[in-house]
Order: structure tokens, then C-alpha cells, then sequence
């Protein structure tokens, strides 16, 4: 099946199977491998990624599902420096083994500025971490979304 979509931006047309996983797609044909696969049953969040706006577990979406579709990775967060929820999960301890800290971030995109820890909670829900504890992830959120991961101020 040929399917058009824009990925982070870019125009793509490729030639998939429809059943194939969008997460496969992303890795295997377009070389994107900042999205994780961590459970595959979509349990786990780690593969988590927007598309048209809305994040998504993308080990449970087939690819027919891309076609006229918008795609957002973690790669396109960052250019010349990291975007502040990067750099904020850097600074606060929020990214450990890695796994999940994409899926953690494509997920935190949405966090309006000044949320609590519980709409921070709320909007992680989907996504589970095997390392942290929750607390730094929390945080990381939190600064980022608040534009102050500054090195100085780490715990």
C-alpha cells in the first residue's frame, strides 16, 4: 500500500504494508529509532508519538492509519539544542535507563504550564517507567513545561 503523510514535517510517501506497526514504520523505514518499543501490546507507553496532535501508542497502529496523516517523533523536538522538556529530563535525573524517556516526553507535550503533580500524573498515565520512581520524571516535567530546566537548578 503507498501511503503520503508528513513526518515531522517532511512530506513522506512510502510503500507499506497497512498492517505493519506505525512504530515499525518510523525504526525501519524512515531510520527514526528515537522512538522506543518497550512492551509492543501497548501497555508500557514507551513507543508513544503524536499524530495529528494527539499521542498515540504507535506499536498498536497499524500503518494504513498514516495515510494523510501528521507525525510527530521525538526527533522533531530538537534542532541546534534540546527542547526544554529534553533538557529538563536531563537536568532533573527524569531519563535513566531511556526507554521510556521518549514516550515520557511525547506525552508531557500537552502539559499546560503550572499543572500540578496530579494533571502531571494524569497525562503520564499511559506511560510506565521501570527506573525512576516517578519523582524525577515529575519534576522534569514540571520544569520543562515551565521553561526552567536550568542546570542550576537541579536537585
Amino acid at each position: 500500500m503507498m501511503i503520503a503523510c508528513r513526518v515531522n514535517g517532511a512530506s513522506r510517501r512510502l510503500k507499506v504494508h497497512p498492517m505493519k506497526r506505525v512504530l515499525d514504520v518510523l525504526r525501519e523505514d524512515l531510520g527514526l529509532t528515537g522512538t522506543k518499543e518497550g512492551c509492543g501490546e501497548g501497555e508500557c507507553g514507551a513507543c508513544t508519538v503524536l499524530i495529528d496532535g494527539l499521542p498515540v501508542n504507535s506499536c498498536l497502529v497499524p500503518a494504513a492509519h498514516l495515510d494523510g496523516a501528521e507525525v510527530t517523533t521525538i526527533e522533531a523536538l530538537s534542532g541546534e539544542k534540546l527542547h526544554p522538556l529534553q533538557e529538563a529530563f536531563v537536568v532533573h535525573g527524569g531519563a535513566q535507563c531511556g526507554i521510556c524517556t521518549p514516550g515520557m516526553i511525547m506525552a508531557a507535550l500537552d502539559v499546560p504550564k503550572g499543572a500540578s503533580t496530579g494533571e502531571i500524573q494524569e497525562a503520564l498515565a499511559g506511560n510506565l517507567c521501570r527506573c525512576t520512581g516517578y519523582e524525577a520524571i515529575y519534576r522534569s516535567v514540571k520544569a520543562g513545561r515551565a521553561g526552567k530546566a536550568s542546570r542550576a537548578g537541579r536537585r
